[in-house]
């Protein structure tokens, strides 16, 4: 028999478990009886009644419905008495917020999430669930429409309050060599699917002709791509295209130069800002961290190179672009020295054995980034022309050893990116000491920015669902404010 089913509400509003229904398993005549089919039975789930049925091999089974009332606050999670014989029994849960229901038939055929179907004509609310089989574990997020997720969030919030899913190096899903390709979809599928965050590196297709714009997309000293030479031009067409379709959203950029020849970091950022760059409706190159309402419609530029002399005078003798050039390397933990960025990056996970120690190393920077409560102007009277003081908190799910095939990165992110899920549903911003049912007092529960590999894979986009969710703590404070 499995275990008692626990239920943990990642939404921003209180709701009310009222009916559940399964079909439970009986056991056969020849092992009791009917006697004791009606006395262990009832005993288990209250409300039964048994089906007059001959004596058969195979358990027979009967429906259990009952109603309840199992209230769970925002960010709380309830252990109930739902027991069914089998992990995989079908559940019918009907849930109920400020008077609408919604119907969760759970588990599915599909490893996946699934969306509660609404009882009520013209919803206000739509909810998404992760049924964690293993552990009877059942996690309730709002269902955000990932295209434009960010258009429920005020203006005035730090972007780096927020929970962003992020992809490394992001255009990479072409057929490619062994370990570059690190991405099952296209940048534009990405980016509908809830993707805000993009890691690109580049190389200077003509490093000593600064008048000369072309910039290759590469992943280390190797194309992304056998099939042609991919640029950076034509994806910023597609980043441009969708940002024009949903002006609610941004996207962060952290830029690179790697690859081979002779370009210097001088160069590139020359050739960013004199040919791509330079148009501050479309671009965010003030270098500190944003609003959200200042980047919507924008990129936002973190730059992991260093600046030609000229722009170094940029905005005042700041600079220009967010300052992450001095990124530690293979790091469990570290803030860049701008003090703008803080990076969980280790990367060389040589044997499989050592994939647990990324888990630990991922897991641990999300709780850094969980334990900040970030400031928000109209709540505590600050003014919006003051920077914010949080830092991104980026966090790499990537790793990869080119010489082992079980440590490629769609290896890797297989065992990764389900881990990630089953911590963000089940563990992630939860502290001890609370009444079961109620809320826990602990930080805003923001995961930072999650860089993933191989996100979508078969159309599982879970993993940015469960990272998109995590806004729902703010999401409280921006509307109780």
């Amino acid at each position: 028999m499995s275990s008692p089913l626990t239920i943990r509400n990642l939404t921003s509003r209180p709701v009310e478990l009222i009916k559940y229904e399964y079909n439970a398993i009986a056991p056969s005549l020849s092992q009791g009886g009917m006697t004791n089919i009606t006395h262990n039975v009832t005993s288990l789930f209250r409300n039964f009644t048994t089906p007059a049925a001959p004596p058969v091999a195979e358990p027979a089974t009967t429906f259990v419905q009952q109603d309840v009332s199992i209230r769970i606050e925002p960010f709380a999670s309830l252990q109930t008495d739902i027991k069914p014989q089998k992990p995989t029994e079908t559940l019918h849960l009907t849930f109920e917020t400020e008077g609408e229901k919604h119907r969760l038939d759970t588990p599915t055929f599909s490893s996946n999430s699934t969306t509660l179907s609404p009882l009520t004509e013209n919803p206000r609310f739509n909810y998404t669930a992760v049924h964690l089989l293993e552990h009877s574990h059942l996690t309730l997020y709002s269902s955000a429409n990932l295209t434009s997720w960010m258009r429920s969030l005020k203006d005035d919030t730090p972007l780096s309050a927020l929970s962003i899913p992020g992809t490394h190096n992001s255009p990479t899903c072409h057929r490619a060599l062994p370990s570059v390709r690190c991405q099952a979809t296209s940048p534009p599928e990405q980016l509908d699917n809830g993707v805000r965050f993009f890691d690109i590196r580049v190389q200077p297709e003509s490093p000593l002709d600064s008048s000369k714009d072309g910039l290759i997309l590469v992943h280390g000293v190797f194309p992304i791509s056998l099939t042609g030479t991919k640029y950076l031009r034509d994806l910023l067409v597609e980043v441009h295209t969708f940002l024009d379709r949903n002006p609610s959203e941004t996207v962060i950029m952290s830029l690179k130069r790697e690859g081979t020849g002779e370009g210097t970091d001088a160069q590139l950022s020359r050739i960013l800002r004199d040919h791509y760059a330079g148009d501050p409706n479309r671009w965010f190159t003030t270098p500190r961290i944003p609003y959200l309402g200042e980047a919507r419609g924008k990129i936002v530029l973190i730059r992991r190179f260093g600046l030609d002399e000229s722009l170094k005078q940029e905005w005042g003798g700041a600079g220009w672009g967010i300052d992450a050039e001095n990124w530690a390397d293979n790091t469990p933990n570290a803030t860049c020295p701008s003090g703008d960025v803080c990076v969980q990056d280790f990367y060389e996970v040589l044997e499989t054995v050592n994939i647990e120690k990324k888990i630990q190393y991922s897991q641990d920077h999300l709780e850094r980034a969980a334990k900040c409560v970030c400031t928000l102007p109209e709540q505590d009277g600050v003014s919006v022309d003051q920077p914010p003081k949080q830092p991104f908190f980026i966090n790499f799910l990537t790793a990869s050893n080119f010489w082992k095939v079980g440590c490629w990165p769609e290896k890797i992110a297989a065992k990764l990116n389900p881990a990630i899920v089953d911590f963000l549903c089940r563990k992630h911003n939860e502290t001890d000491g609370a009444a079961p049912g109620e809320a826990r007092a602990a930080g805003d529960g923001s995961t930072g920015i999650v860089v993933c590999d191989w996100v979508g894979y078969k159309g599982n986009w879970d993993l940015v669902r469960c990272i998109v969710g995590m806004n729902a703590k703010l999401e409280i404070r921006e509307r109780d404010a």
